[in-house]
């Protein structure tokens, strides 16, 4: 047990900390920083606030049980009492009230400065709201490892990668042999860091090996449709599709399939420069229900997409962060999807080219 002094020096960091995360890590490509760089960067940004923390208030009902008990008492789910069930339905699901995330959690960690586990669950809930909701890689970065969530930890390693060090990233991801993830994210984060074949690999062994061909073959579509191998990517979004068993997701893992193959079959023939100037809607499907997205065209550019309805809950920040990266590509090829939120990503994306593609003059035969 931490003795009372560790706690309340946890708890003046944490006061001092919950920083807005715009500032860190949005770039479309990380910069390159060498480790000691990523260290020193974490240290300084995870021990200074957010511009927007003095502005957060935490708002929560005083029927939450503060002590924060785990695993939640039985009983149907109660956001009005269960701090878990607060966190991800009412923080999570309003980004309006994203900054209070952290303010609140600190709260917790004042509440409970003398329960190490309370205050260590508070640390990583800390890190999770700034990797997702927030995007500051830095901040999340820092409170991962005051919690001491370092090891296998494929959420670090992402914010190692975006932060600019592939070097911590791969250290993390070489941990893993094979990909038994739910959603077969270390296949994802080696796609995303340019890794093609290493990606392919590991979801194809949990299609064949782990007697998972929905999510695996899944993955391996999308890493080919990330580095561009649009053919392979059919291949793979078929397999999905004739797959006779899978997971327990293997119904949505099909919806999401069909939609990518429908996509993939639009983005050779993608070029914005061709489209009219206007405004163009379709949808795709999300995680809960179709996603409506529309796309402003200009003077042969992407101007702006938007997600006019959606009934998705724990999109974090993909809503904003997916249209925002199509802009800078000014395409719907090679765009990463938002971690964590992958499947509403992958609509945004799949909407868009349908919204467009049909705009341009058909391949001549």
């Amino acid at each position: 047990m931490r003795s009372v002094a560790a706690a309340w020096v946890v708890l003046a960091l944490a006061l001092a900390l919950a920083a807005p995360a715009h500032a860190q890590g949005k770039a479309p490509q990380p910069a390159t920083r060498t480790r000691a760089e990523v260290d020193a960067l974490i240290d300084k940004v995870g021990k200074t606030p957010p511009d927007w923390w003095g502005k957060a208030k935490p708002n929560f009902p005083k029927s939450l049980d503060l002590s924060w008990p785990e695993p939640a008492p039985p009983g149907p789910w109660d956001p009005n009492k269960n701090v878990g069930q607060f966190i991800w339905s009412v923080i999570n699901e309003n980004p309006s009230r994203w900054p209070e995330g952290p303010k609140f959690v600190t709260h917790i960690m004042t509440v409970n400065k003398d329960d190490a586990r309370v205050v260590n669950r508070a640390m990583n809930a800390m890190a999770v709201m700034y990797h997702n909701l927030h995007e500051d890689w830095a901040r999340a970065a820092f409170w991962w490892r005051k919690a001491g969530n370092t090891e296998d930890n494929l959420d670090l390693a992402d914010c190692y990668w975006k932060l600019g060090c592939r070097e911590m990233a791969e250290e993390i991801l070489n941990r893993y042999p094979s990909d038994g993830t739910r959603q077969c994210s270390v296949s994802k984060l080696w796609s995303d860091l340019g890794e093609t074949e290493k990606a392919i690999a590991l979801a194809e062994e949990a299609a064949v090996q782990q007697g998972r061909p929905d999510i695996g073959y899944l993955m391996a579509g999308e890493a080919c449709r990330h580095s561009g191998r649009f053919d392979e990517a059919l291949v793979y979004y078929q397999k999905v599709l004739d797959a006779a068993n899978g997971t327990r997701d293997m119904d949505r893992n099909k919806i999401r399939a069909k939609a990518s193959l429908e996509a993939v079959c639009l983005f050779e023939a993608f070029d914005v420069k061709k489209v009219r100037p206007g405004k163009y809607k379709a949808e795709s499907m999300g995680y809960e229900a179709p996603i409506d997205v529309e796309v402003t065209v200009g003077a042969g550019r992407i101007a702006k997409v938007e997600v006019t309805q959606h009934k998705e809950k724990q999109f974090y920040s993909a809503l904003t962060d997916t249209p925002r990266r199509i802009i800078e590509k000014q395409s719907v090829r090679g765009v990463d999807a938002t971690t964590g939120a992958t499947i509403t990503s992958e609509a945004i994306i799949n909407a868009t080219a349908k919204a467009l593609a049909p705009r341009q003059p058909a391949k001549k035969k």
